[in-house]
């Protein structure tokens, strides 16, 4: 059959290629739970994978794949931290609440980049907020989102 007649929907090569998820220069540091959650997703990939190669599903495939090699990536160079035995200092995997100058009080989790959810409290390492607390002590002043408070207790 002629190329001049065939869909470019039906041609496989039209299919753009995915490109790599970004990984982060930084050293994965990870929480035990951050570890899991890795190996959860590994697992669920391997899973999608196998069902969209069944299914012939090249998109998937394809997406699958491309996520299981960051994810695997980012397995086998994850460095889990022990929880922080000591509270006099903020640490990676401390959880830190502040009082803001306006009356509000926060708490916020340090943890590894790819268990960050800035939302439920959980703040990468490597955040401008974390770098302001890490290191400081209950009853110092900090910097959070472009607000001043201060460390009322390190767990």
């Amino acid at each position: 059959m002629s190329r001049a007649f065939v869909k470019e929907s039906e041609d496989s090569s039209s299919e753009p290629e995915l490109p790599e998820r970004a990984v982060s220069a930084h050293r994965n540091l990870v929480t035990a739970a951050g570890l899991g959650q890795i190996e959860a997703e590994v697992r669920m990939l391997e899973e999608q994978l196998a069902q969209a190669r069944a299914g012939d599903d090249r998109p998937a495939v394809a997406r699958c794949q491309r996520d299981l090699r960051y994810w695997t990536q980012r397995r086998a160079n994850a460095e889990v931290v022990p929880a922080p035995k000591r509270h006099d200092k903020v640490r990676f995997g401390s959880t830190v609440t502040i009082r803001l100058d306006d009356g509000l009080c926060k708490t916020l989790r340090i943890v590894g980049e790819d268990e960050a959810n800035p939302a439920a409290g959980l703040i990468a390492y490597v955040a401008p907020v974390a770098a302001q607390m890490i290191g400081a002590g209950a009853g110092e002043r900090v910097e959070v989102g472009g607000a001043e408070g201060v460390i009322l207790s390190i767990g």
